[in-house]
């Protein structure tokens, strides 16, 4: 969206004056975090204080390698400055070069964008942005001072430009390694599944070669097809767990309230738990801060957490606790502590580390209830992603409990 420029500015009359309004820039650009607000911001400032009719800043965009509009001013901005300026551009080009010789080659672009002013942002000695300024609408006389002021003002814009930039390849960065961590992970899921899959494979495959010859046996018949659906909804269950998994999905966060997810899972599961003979017991915090978070994954780690709590108790029933709680971690910062407990069989301490590795299970029962080794794994993920973290405690015959910790809102 376009700017018109609602000030003529006046050249300071004094470098006190000079000082004090780029401090005051300085201030309110260095507090921005958004580089498209930021790039705004600049080229109001700059057209304002060349008491130009039109401006752009340009930025430079390394993964496209081109030079991308980050900010316009004026009525006419769209028509004259294109979206996007490619690296042997003249214009980027001149201002690249530290060569006087190169002064008039870029004029005739210049002209075309009706530009009186070409401002380089210059950063360890490469072009990371340039801003644009159109005719002034100034007769001030003393052109040397409204130079300096703008000068000032695009070396002022350049320091907070680089760090903005800096900031947001840091954040890309993050990103790609946690991309990364997931394919790592998923080239030991592909070998998971590859075995995974092997023995009900094999299984259908002798039904299918021994179906011909024994198709008048009934108890063969009924006994494999039963092992044979058996198989084939494994299968699915994998196939729908490493999708999930595998799909990158970053949270879309909104502001929650933990103990509603948690009541709401907790229903959910509250039938299967009556039919088990296993009670829950839940101490929800009146005091619970609110979290950023994404419900529905939320939600999915909570009723993963609760099933394998209620698998672990099986059919001679137990106790399900779960409580929320206030903490504040080192450092003073506010944590909301999801705790979840059961009284089952436990967990042998040699498991304990190797529960949230890929294919890792603890389940070896047939048909549904046989674990397929990936639902805490996507669990520690989407923990993960949420800035978070889950630790477990268990003893065989007494026992697990998993603590969640979700940074909390601060106040």
């Amino acid at each position: 969206m376009s700017v018109r420029p609602t000030e003529i500015a006046s050249p300071p009359a004094s470098s006190t004056d000079l000082l004090d309004l780029v401090t005051r820039f300085s201030t309110e650009i260095g507090a921005m975090t958004d580089l498209g607000a930021l790039g705004e911001r600049i080229i109001q400032e700059l057209c304002r204080a060349g008491a130009t009719t039109h401006g752009a800043l340009y930025l430079l965009d390394r993964e496209h390698e081109y030079f991308r509009r980050a900010g316009i001013v004026g009525p006419n901005a769209e028509s004259c400055f294109p979206a996007t300026l490619p690296l042997a551009h003249a214009i980027p080009q001149h201002l690249s070069s530290a060569s006087l010789m190169m002064s008039t080659a870029p004029q005739a672009a210049l002209t075309a964008m009706q530009v009186e002013h070409s401002l380089p942002h210059v950063s360890r000695g490469r072009l990371i942005a340039f801003s644009l300024l159109g005719e002034s609408l100034s007769h001030e006389p003393d052109q040397a001072a409204t130079s300096s002021l703008l000068h000032a003002l695009a070396q002022t814009a350049t320091n907070a430009l680089d760090t903005s930039m800096l900031l947001e390849d840091l954040h890309r960065s993050h990103l790609l390694m946690k991309r990364t961590d997931r394919l790592k992970s998923l080239e030991t899921i592909a070998g998971g599944f590859a075995h995974e899959i092997r023995n009900p494979l094999t299984s259908i495959k002798t039904f299918i070669q021994l179906a011909p010859e024994r198709k008048d046996d009934p108890d063969f018949i009924r006994e494999f097809s039963r092992i044979v659906l058996d198989d084939v909804c494994r299968i699915e269950r994998l196939i729908e767990e490493i999708l999930d998994y595998a799909r990158y999905m970053e949270p879309k966060l909104t502001e929650e309230d933990v103990n509603d997810i948690v009541s709401s899972c907790l229903y959910f599961i509250e039938v299967k738990a009556d039919s088990l003979g296993i009670k829950i017991e839940k101490e929800l915090a009146s005091d619970l801060p609110r979290v950023m978070l994404d419900r529905q994954q939320i939600k999915q780690v909570f009723l993963n957490l609760f099933l394998n709590a209620l698998d672990a108790m099986g059919e001679k029933g137990g106790i399900l606790r779960v409580r929320t709680r206030k903490l504040v971690k080192a450092g003073g910062k506010p944590c909301v502590q999801i705790e979840t407990e059961d009284t089952g069989h436990g967990i042998q301490e040699a498991n304990l580390e190797h529960i949230f590795d890929p294919f890792f299970t603890t389940k070896h029962e047939s048909g549904e209830h046989e674990g397929t080794g990936l639902g805490l794994t996507i669990v520690h993920q989407i923990i993960q992603e949420h800035n978070g973290e889950i630790q477990v405690k268990s003893a065989v015959g007494t026992g697990t409990t998993f603590l969640v910790n979700l940074p909390a809102i601060l106040s």
